[in-house]
């Protein structure tokens, strides 16, 4: 089984590039985000704890967000692999992810990691802002605080999985085509 996680601050292009990586390796894709918007649009009680947080740039609480990806992994049995995008975004998360793939026989085969320069990914993430209509990305607020958020709290996640000789550092700079190729280099060399 091939359990990636696609890693990397906002604005670097993880689901535009997961959205490739599943084509190509038949991967089943588990976004956060996106389950979080479902579940805002459908305006759930999960949907609008999420939204609580997502509004002010933070991250929605562990214990909600594992026990979300759980009933998803688990909704897919023969699955050939998983793109884990936006999660784990804590060394919490990352050792329940462990923990509860391990109790399934499987486990995180790598961590990609797109990397992108701060001022890049605020320059995405307003383009981003006017094509999508995305609230949180036309905010230089919010955007500035996703950025911290994910320097303090998510980057670390790198270091857990680094440790384990699962990180891969991929250039998340050039066009998208190019991008993808580095990403599918990574991946077919590990």
């Amino acid at each position: 089984m091939l359990n990636i996680v696609l890693f990397g601050p906002p604005g670097a292009g993880k689901g535009t590039q997961s959205e490739r990586l599943i084509v190509r390796y038949n991967l089943v894709h588990l976004s956060t985000g996106d389950i979080f918007r479902a579940n805002i649009k459908g305006e759930t009680e999960l949907g609008l704890l999420a939204k609580s947080y997502m509004d002010q740039g933070n991250l929605v609480p562990d214990e909600v967000t594992i026990n979300m990806l759980k009933s998803e992994v688990l909704k897919h049995e023969n699955a050939k692999g998983f793109i884990f995008d936006g999660f784990p975004r804590t060394n919490a998360q990352a050792q329940a992810l462990d923990s509860f793939l391990g109790s399934i026989n499987t486990e995180i085969t790598m961590m990609v990691g797109l990397e992108v320069a701060e001022e890049e990914l605020r320059e995405r993430l307003k383009k981003r802002a006017e094509v999508s209509g995305r609230p949180d990305d036309a905010n230089p607020e919010v955007i500035q605080n996703r950025i911290n958020v994910y320097k303090n709290e998510t980057a670390p996640v790198k270091d857990y999985y680094e440790k384990q000789g699962k990180y891969i550092a991929v250039d998340g700079i050039g066009s998208i085509d190019d991008i993808s190729e580095r990403l599918y280099a990574a991946i077919d060399n590990n």
